[in-house]
């Protein structure tokens, strides 16, 4: 499914820049507006980024779930694999196989409570309403201190992202179950570093 990690790896992407931009933009915004720029100083003073810092907020708890989605899929997640070493190959595959259905297993509650957790603080409503159908005994729900967004759109990272990671946990599941093998990072390779071709050597002519 080439198109799911496309569609992954854009939204970290994304998801990465908007907070690192928003987060510098009020840095500076912060810093400017003490500095004696007469007129200039004004209209940054009028600017408010009072909601950044939610925003900011918003944007990482997105990143960290489907994140971690992709860090099951690069086998990237920290683990203390010295006793499953230390095991022989048939009891190393049974382990690992309840490890992997563990970890799927527990996504999928998180998913599940998830989606529990977001169609009653409004989804539920917002549904409805758009609808045409009755909404009670819903109600439209909290938003958020800043910004003013419905919670309920906030909290979609938690069943989207976890059950996302359900389907990675799986997906591993699947192949190690043909292949035997795990999917595994390399902390130590640099993306277009290692593969690039090295500089031609030029010998000089004394």
């Amino acid at each position: 499914m080439k198109w799911l990690d496309h569609l992954e790896e854009v939204l970290i992407s994304v998801l990465l820049a908007a907070a690192t931009i928003v987060i510098f933009v009020a840095v500076v915004h912060r810093y400017a507006s003490g500095l004696p720029l007469g007129a200039f100083q004004d209209f940054l003073l009028s600017i408010h980024l009072s909601w950044a810092q939610e925003l900011c907020i918003i944007l990482f708890v997105w990143m960290a779930k489907f994140g971690a989605a992709y860090g099951v899929r690069q086998g990237i997640h920290v683990g203390v694999d010295v006793v499953v070493n230390s095991l022989s190959p048939d009891n190393r595959r049974i382990t690992t196989i309840i490890a992997l259905c563990a970890g799927a297993f527990f996504t999928a509650l998180v998913a599940v409570l998830g989606s529990n957790l977001v169609w009653h603080n409004g989804m539920a409503y917002a549904v409805l309403s758009t609808l045409g159908m009755e909404t009670a005994p819903y109600y439209e729900g909290p938003t958020t201190p800043d910004l003013e967004w419905r919670t309920w759109v906030v909290y979609l990272a938690v069943p989207l992202g976890s059950a996302l990671m359900c389907f990675r946990f799986l997906q591993v599941l699947v192949k190690y179950w043909q292949t035997g093998e795990l999917p595994h990072h390399d902390h130590g390779h640099v993306e277009g570093l290692h593969d690039a071709e090295p500089f031609p050597v030029v010998e000089q002519k004394p």
